[in-house]
């Protein structure tokens, strides 16, 4: 019985792997191109009016993004990542016709944008240390109200034991006049007028010097008490100055302040696309 070689199964085989490959390719939703390359059937779709409105779409998307949460300067990067990645996938579509003047373009609402996004960035770095300068600055005026407060209440306790103390002198002194005040004269009673007078114009004297004494101490105690609050007064009002700024400075960080220069960048790219494709358009 003789064997019959199959002419061409080899090269046959071949062939048919070869087309299994395109009909897989094909499933797939892709297509050989002029250039030896598989391009998404999507492009082949979708025409320019659709791709450059799906763009826009997106572009404004962008735009309208809210970061709601600080810090704001987090999402900096992966913004401007999708927006690159936007007009990457724009520019590489088949159907769009980009020019010098769009690439130009485009650059420069590029920089712009990332430079605006970084000047925020510094300025929450900055609004950070606005913080921790904000809640230093709490702390010690705290201490220096604390400190003003124990000072005062030391001034209380001197002042309320040497007002004590006088004014036990004079009320001493008034009993003293009382008891003088009370006394009969006579021959027989061993006090004449006279030296009642003295003893009486004695006790007067050292009632009045003991009264000057007690209304000086309590002028001395009112004005070192005032001196104190002036002083601490003076030593925090700088301090109160600054933690108003600060506050100002944290409190215009709670809003996003860099949506204005991305909704103008998107607004902007937006502009440069459909410039583009009023260019590409035939005459």
């Amino acid at each position: 019985m003789g064997y019959h070689q199959r002419v061409g199964s080899r090269d046959s085989g071949r062939g048919r792997g070869m087309r299994r490959r395109e009909k897989a390719a094909k499933e797939k939703g892709q297509k050989r191109g002029s250039g030896g390359t598989y391009a998404s059937e999507e492009d082949f779709v979708l025409t320019s009016e659709e791709v450059v409105d799906r763009t826009l779409k997106r572009l404004r998307n962008l735009g309208n993004q809210v970061f709601a949460l600080s810090p704001f300067s987090e999402h900096f990067g992966r913004w401007l990542v999708d927006l690159r990645v936007v007009l990457s996938e724009f520019e590489s579509s088949p159907i769009a016709s980009v020019d010098d003047q769009f690439l130009k373009e485009r650059s420069q609402i590029l920089s712009n944008v990332g430079f605006e996004l970084e000047k925020r960035r510094s300025e929450e770095a900055s609004c950070d240390e606005a913080i921790k300068s904000l809640s230093a600055n709490r702390i010690l005026v705290e201490r220096i109200e604390e400190e003003c407060s124990s000072k005062t209440k030391s001034v209380e306790r001197k002042k309320g034991v040497e007002i004590k103390r006088l004014s036990s002198n004079v009320e001493g002194i008034r009993e003293e006049l009382d008891r003088i005040a009370r006394m009969r004269t006579g021959i027989f009673r061993g006090v004449s007028k006279k030296a009642k007078a003295k003893k009486e114009a004695e006790a007067t004297r050292r009632l009045n010097l003991a009264q000057e004494e007690l209304a000086s101490a309590e002028q001395k105690f009112a004005a070192e008490q005032e001196r104190l609050r002036d002083e601490y007064e003076k030593r925090k009002q700088p301090i109160i100055e600054r933690i108003r700024g600060e506050e100002k400075e944290v409190e215009n960080q709670d809003v996003d302040g860099s949506r204005e220069t991305r909704q103008a960048a998107c607004e902007a790219l937006v502009n440069a696309v459909n410039a583009l494709a009023e260019r590409s358009q035939p005459k």
